[in-house]
């Protein structure tokens, strides 16, 4: 069964097609390519290509405050 898709459930980025949240909602499982929107932290996605679309980790974690 084809499902359309619905206005709040894409956007454009960059010239590249980018599915939100809702719409893998609405799917109901992790396709394994590792979205950026993905609800189901990524469980279908092989280890290998996790670790290259794993995004890094921000400059300053919570709590690292220098500033005493």
């Amino acid at each position: 069964m084809k499902m359309g898709l619905q206005d709040d459930e894409f956007y454009i980025e960059n010239g590249k097609f980018v599915l939100t949240e809702r719409y893998h909602l609405r799917r109901g499982h992790c396709c394994g390519n590792g979205c950026r929107h993905c609800p189901f932290d990524h469980e279908s996605v092989p280890p290998k290509v996790r670790e290259i679309k794993e995004p890094p980790w921000p400059y300053f974690q919570e709590g690292d405050d220098d500033s005493e």
